[in-house]
């Protein structure tokens, strides 16, 4: 009797000491993948006080992350303890291993798309509201999951894109954006009297109270252009708050307009020319 007793009393410390250790790393992993998840958040909080979205998809990012890690290790932590209860783990193991490639190779293209809208959210690269350019399409990001992004582009349809599909992203909503407006004069018209012109058409803007709060820089006249048969270009160039440059263009030609013809000068067309949002943070 005692010896069976010091039989079971040795098997229950070296088992239940297995059992206890798997116990204790299954618990501090557990503790690290909390901490990194709330460091995600709160990271995320500090960054983007401009976009509530933003903090509630890394929200959601973290608890995904949060949720699958704590699965993994549950099931990693199930498959250590089992020997000791006499299992045999083997072709539990091998099964999962074959259900885990076969999943691979049929949900690849889904694992991409995690993937890539992980980073997206990470990175911060754009958030609902945002103007986008994504491959051919610009427009508003009117959804965005981890799985997919939807724009609603300049005809009011909404594009689906597949996070997986989407390579280089320009955002047209951050920071600042720039435009150049260029003002063509005839061939045989003063050039001096249009430049003073359009410089003090670009001092009344800036000095307007009403337009003033749309610009980050300018309009400032950088000089002639190009030189045609067809006449003299003028170039200005305006740095606007982001998605405004359309409103400021349309009313700088406005102005022009009326202050060379008030003048007496002619032109022979006014167009623009403009650049894709940049963002100070680098971007693409």
């Amino acid at each position: 009797m005692t010896d069976q007793l010091l039989h079971w009393i040795e098997l229950a410390l070296g088992d239940g000491t297995r059992l206890l250790v798997i116990l204790f790393f299954a618990l501090i992993l557990n503790r690290l993948l909390r901490a990194f998840t709330r460091r995600l958040i709160e990271a995320a909080g500090e960054a983007a006080g401009r976009s509530a979205q933003r903090e509630q998809q890394t929200r959601t990012l973290a608890s995904v992350l949060y949720s699958a890690g704590t699965a993994v290790i549950v099931i990693f932590a199930l498959l250590l303890a089992l020997p000791v209860f006499g299992f045999n783990v083997t072709p539990l193991a091998a099964a999962a291993g074959l259900a885990s490639l076969a999943i691979g190779f049929g949900a690849q293209h889904v694992v991409r798309d995690i993937i890539n809208g992980f980073f997206a959210v990470f990175e911060d690269q754009y958030v609902v509201g945002d103007i986008v350019k994504i491959g051919d399409v610009t427009g508003r990001v009117e959804y965005f999951t981890l799985r997919r992004t939807v724009v609603r582009d300049a005809l009011g349809a909404l594009v689906s894109i597949p996070n997986g599909e989407i390579g280089r992203v320009s955002n047209l909503s951050r920071d600042w954006a720039q435009l150049f407006l260029d003002t063509v004069i005839a061939s045989d018209q003063p050039i001096d009297q249009a430049s003073a012109a359009l410089e003090a058409v670009a001092a009344e803007f800036r000095a307007d109270a009403a337009w003033s709060p749309m610009l980050v820089d300018g309009p400032r006249l950088l000089g002639v252009e190009s030189l045609a048969a067809a006449g003299t270009t003028l170039r200005l160039l305006v740095r606007t708050a982001p998605t405004r440059q359309d409103d400021v263009a349309r009313e700088l030609r406005r102005r022009i307009q009326k202050a060379l013809a008030a003048r007496g000068i002619r032109m022979d067309g006014l167009q623009r020319v403009q650049l894709a949002a940049e963002q100070a943070a680098g971007r693409p």
